[in-house]
């Protein structure tokens, strides 16, 4: 069945533009806030706890923004199925960008004391809140403009976003490292704050092309069709729970890889194994070169060969990856961290590359950015929070090697989300709704 939809206004050039723009600031924001509660926060916001309960505390601010995620789901998937993905888009955007360069304004605990980490916790909530209507609609912003046959294709600018935020989040701390040095007084004073107040800059930049961007054409033929929903959340949770919890588990081992990988894993190499900031950095930008080019090759694949094999794929390879993670990284040896660190990167890659298809495929366009957002956000509080808010305690506790079994339980549950859905490749965005 061929979709009939008006025309796209926007070419998709400008569209998969707006998506990467989008989402690397997303995850740059994220990126930035996770590296600096690993590497930063400890010495700056709990300078009074020992090293371990300030870890622990700073990780648990990281682990805030995904208290707020499903509540920004809920609203930003509210409001984007009722008047549209891109007025909602421009919303989470600008909604971010506050609470991110804020975020780099923070006065230290020395200087305020306890309201110096509480107003932290509060523009973190902010901020998860924001991003929790992001990912879905650019996500859908695509789906919804992309040809039927190149979904997959296009899907993908979503997730590079991730893998290109990875890059200028490194890059801009290493910057920032060499310039006035990792150890120095000066960094920990302000020299951290600069990545965040960088932001403002790309933000203005994604704020301009998403401006420029129209309705996608599948909203608009469907908001002439039928009423806009009353109530879409309500609809979606009547209709399709069984598509919310399954989407969910489908990406949980995307999530726990790429926020560990970013933040406790930098931690334990720079607090256990004494490797240098820098040297984390570098590593965290060759596995942010490394994922984009294996969602790009993931997702194209996905238009050919469908998206659950290509998921199931690059989950079923996570699964002994997570077990291998640590005992490579406790080797002591710097190349097989940089291994450990990067395969994460590229096998989870293979398994998150059709998603930004394969999610909003499998609910109807009149519920579909709640469904995305649910589903994402679930996923987020299971995958993206708990794995480094609780990784500390599972190493004291039980030792390192407990760390990687998590990691392989989250990718197995992710391998049978996967199988237990049905194949979306040639979905018609107007069927079933």
């Amino acid at each position: 069945m061929t979709e009939a939809t008006a025309p796209p206004v926007t070419p998709m050039k400008r569209v998969a533009g707006a998506c990467l723009v989008g989402s690397a600031i997303e995850f740059y924001d994220f990126l930035i806030y996770g590296t600096a509660a690993a590497l930063v926060f400890p010495t700056v916001f709990f300078p009074q706890l020992s090293p371990t309960m300030g870890t622990i505390a700073s990780m648990s601010t990281f682990a805030s923004a995904f208290v707020s995620r499903p509540i920004g789901g809920a609203a930003f998937g509210y409001l984007g199925d009722r008047v549209g993905r891109k007025k909602t888009l421009v919303a989470t955007l600008v909604l971010m960008a506050v609470a991110t360069v804020s975020v780099g304004l923070v006065p230290r605990t020395e200087s305020i004391g306890v309201a110096a980490p509480l107003i932290l916790v509060a523009l973190r909530l902010v901020q998860g809140f924001a991003a929790g209507g992001e990912w879905a609609g650019s996500v859908l912003l695509s789906a919804e403009y992309a040809p039927a046959g190149k979904r997959g294709r296009y899907g993908m600018f979503t997730l590079l976003g991730g893998g290109t935020a990875a890059v200028l989040s490194s890059l801009t701390f290493l910057g920032v490292s060499f310039t006035i040095g990792e150890n120095s007084p000066a960094f920990l004073a302000w020299g951290w704050r600069i990545p965040f107040l960088i932001s403002a800059v790309l933000i203005a930049i994604a704020l301009y092309v998403r401006l420029r961007i129209d309705e996608t054409p599948v909203f608009v033929a469907e908001k002439a069709r039928t009423p806009v929903p009353r109530a879409p959340i309500a609809e979606l949770l009547r209709l399709q729970r069984r598509e919310i919890v399954l989407a969910a588990g489908s990406i949980l081992g995307g999530m726990s890889f790429a926020y560990m990988a970013n933040t406790y894993l930098t931690r334990y190499a720079h607090a256990e194994l004494g490797y240098s900031r820098s040297f984390i950095w570098a590593v965290g930008a060759l596995g942010g070169l490394v994922s984009i080019t294996f969602v790009a090759l993931s997702a194209t694949l996905s238009d050919r060969v469908g998206r659950r094999r290509m998921m199931l794929l690059g989950w079923a390879g996570c699964v002994p990856w997570g077990l291998l993670v640590i005992p490579l990284i406790d080797t002591g040896n710097p190349a097989l961290y940089a291994v450990a660190i990067v395969g994460m990167c590229a096998i989870g890659g293979i398994g998150s590359g059709p998603t930004g298809a394969f999610i909003p495929e499998l609910f109807a366009t009149r519920y579909r950015y709640s469904g995305s957002a649910l589903a994402v956000n679930l996923a987020g509080v299971v995958g993206g929070a708990l794995p480094p808010l609780i990784a500390g305690t599972v190493q004291a506790t039980y030792g390192s090697w407990a760390v990687g079994p998590m990691l392989a339980i989250l990718a197995l549950a992710s391998f049978v989300s996967a199988y237990l859905l049905p194949e979306t490749k040639g979905t018609d965005l107007h069927s079933g709704d």
